[in-house]
C-alpha cells in the first residue's frame, strides 16, 4: 500500500469515527430532551442511536465522558453564535436577545438540554467546564458594553434567568422585550471630560 493509500484509509477511519461520535452525541441529546439527563445510560444511548452498547463505550468510556461531550456540543453551538455577535455584530445585544428568545421556539430543545446538563454539572464536576461556557461567552459579550465587573455579573445572571423563564413559559418570547430588559441591566454610559 502506498503512503497515499494509507493516508486515505486513515482519513476515512477518522471521518467514520467523527460521524459515529456525532451520532452518539445526538442520541444522547435526544434522550436528555425526552427523558432528562437521568435517562442517559450507555444502553439507552446505544438503543437510540441504533448501535451496540460496546460501541458507545468505545467512544465514551464513562457516563461523564458521554455527558461532557453532549454538553460541549450544545455549548459549542452557543459559543460560535455569541462569538460571532461579539466579533461582527453592530448590535450584539439585539443578537443576544434573539438568541435567548429562540429558547421559546426553534432553539427550545437544545436550550432545554443545555439547561438540564448545566444543572447536572452542579453535582458532576466533570461537566462544570463545559457548563460554564455559556456564562463565559455572555460575560465576554457584556464586556463589549461595560467594563463594570458587577454589571457584567448581573448581566450574566439576568441572561440565565431569562432563559429559564422562557423555558418555563408556554408562549413565544419577544426578542424586542428581551433586548429592552438586557439594556436596562447595563449601566448608562458615562461621559468623560
Amino acid at each position: 500500500m502506498t503512503d497515499e493509500h494509507q493516508q486515505d484509509a486513515v482519513d476515512g477511519r477518522k471521518l467514520r469515527g467523527q460521524r459515529r461520535r456525532t451520532q452518539i452525541i445526538e442520541a444522547t441529546l435526544a434522550i436528555v430532551r425526552r427523558d432528562g439527563a437521568s435517562g442517559v445510560t450507555h444502553r439507552a444511548v446505544a438503543k437510540e442511536a441504533g448501535i451496540t452498547t460496546s460501541l458507545t463505550l468505545y467512544y465514551f468510556a464513562t457516563l461523564d465522558d458521554l455527558l461532557v461531550a453532549a454538553l460541549t456540543s450544545v455549548a459549542d453551538t452557543y459559543t460560535r453564535r455569541i462569538r460571532q455577535l461579539v466579533e461582527t455584530a453592530d448590535d450584539p445585544l439585539d443578537g443576544l436577545a434573539r438568541l435567548i428568545a429562540e429558547s421559546a421556539g426553534p432553539g427550545r430543545e437544545r436550550a432545554l438540554a443545555e439547561r438540564e446538563l448545566s444543572t447536572l454539572a452542579a453535582r458532576r464536576p466533570a461537566l462544570r467546564p463545559a457548563a460554564r461556557g455559556w456564562r463565559d461567552n455572555v460575560a465576554a459579550l457584556a464586556r463589549t458594553q461595560t467594563d463594570d465587573p458587577d454589571a457584567v455579573e448581573a448581566f450574566v445572571a439576568l441572561c440565565d434567568g431569562l432563559c429559564a423563564a422562557i423555558l418555563l413559559d408556554d408562549h413565544d418570547a419577544d426578542p424586542d422585550h428581551v433586548r429592552a430588559v438586557l439594556t436596562r441591566a447595563l449601566p448608562e454610559p458615562t461621559e468623560h471630560g
